[in-house]
């Protein structure tokens, strides 16, 4: 695996072979092997569905978050309280991906026995992408719904200091089509602009970034030390808001500047998160589910097309076929890793952590 390290230009790399060094080194930063499993799976599943901001370019910040003492790897969480179909849960600082399948799990068991399962947790961290914990619970029959607050990255609508965070929204539904949707409520990742940076794009599209006075910016390096741009303006303060109450507010978390962990690294990251499940088949049959959603997205992709379009896409289907992990990983692309893998490949010659 070390020689993976060593790059010239540009690596490409299959799934399993990523997957296979990823959860190698966060074995050696003395994370037990199935939460390296798990963590590693995330990222490389990201990667492989074309989400580089959430994708294997994270695992060095992991490590090195890792290494710095910042989340406690042994911890599993706990339970605060559960009433009905509703469940509060503390992560205890432990890693997000963790907190997030013990949290879907706990949603899918309870939708299974009321309809609706909400599990919120706090006192979390990172958790890759949240399509993967939505897919979770579609995958169980369930509608998932996943959101999570996140360390200020944002100012509010007609501001300039730093305020929410990307605040991501996802939905997967069940079924043969599985209509995906995650969104974050900025128009982009701060990730992507760092990656634009790294790459010496010298300007990114109009309407990702502000500078630091809160004046919208096309230049890479104002953009990389300025602020995010909130979805579609006041409205994306709007949705961030929501988020930020269902998860912090909700879960009896941190809130907004309470937050640590990116880009305020002296501070635990403090995340919260939101599972909710819904079980379709306590209001139709899973088949006529699928019949009427099938029908929409056909009323979406038979839409004419626009000047300079080829085609209508719906989310989480691409040239009519879905993007899943499973089939990501048997026929998916291979993973452009050269930067992000160059640098978590020194962690192999890097002392355990402690």
């Amino acid at each position: 695996m070390e020689s993976l390290t060593i790059a010239l230009a540009m690596v490409v790399l299959s799934g399993d072979v990523l997957l296979a060094f990823a959860r190698r080194l966060l074995v050696k930063s003395r994370v037990p092997v199935e939460d390296a499993e798990l963590v590693a799976g995330s990222l490389i599943a990201a990667s492989l569905r074309g989400v580089d901001s959430h994708g294997i370019q994270l695992l060095p910040y992991y490590l090195e978050r890792i290494q710095a003492g910042d989340f406690n790897i042994h911890a599993c969480g706990k339970v605060v309280r559960e009433t009905g179909a509703c469940l509060v849960y503390d992560g205890c600082n432990g890693l997000g991906q963790v907190v997030a399948d013990i949290c879907t799990a706990h949603a899918n068991r309870l939708a299974k026995a009321f309809g609706l399962g909400l599990a919120v947790a706090r006192q979390s961290n990172h958790f890759g992408a949240c399509a993967f914990w939505a897919q979770r619970m579609s995958s169980a029959g369930n509608v998932g719904i996943v959101l999570s607050n996140t360390p200020p990255l944002a100012p509010p609508w007609q501001g300039k200091e730093l305020r929410l965070g990307t605040n991501p929204v996802c939905v997967s539904v069940p079924g043969a089509r599985r209509w995906l949707l995650d969104m974050a409520t900025t128009t982009v990742a701060k990730w992507r602009i760092l990656q634009a940076a790294r790459e010496n794009v010298p300007n990114i599209p109009a309407g990702w970034a502000m500078n630091r006075e809160g004046i919208p910016t096309t230049d890479t390096a104002e953009a990389a030390n300025g602020l995010l741009m909130p979805l579609g303006g006041y409205k994306g303060y709007g949705l961030a808001m929501m988020v930020e109450i269902l998860c912090g507010v909700l879960s009896g978390g941190s809130i907004s500047l309470e937050l640590g962990g990116f880009p305020a690294h002296k501070k635990p990251a403090a995340i919260s998160h939101f599972f909710l499940a819904i079980d379709v088949t306590r209001f139709m049959s899973m088949d006529e589910f699928n019949a009427v959603l099938e029908k929409l997205v056909r009323y979406m992709k038979d839409t004419p097309a626009a000047a300079g379009y080829a085609e209508l896409l719906v989310a989480g289907v691409s040239g009519g076929e879905e993007w899943t992990q499973n089939r990501w990983f048997e026929k998916g692309p291979g993973v452009s890793a050269e930067g992000g893998m160059k640098k978590a490949g020194g962690f192999l010659h890097r002392p355990a952590s402690a």
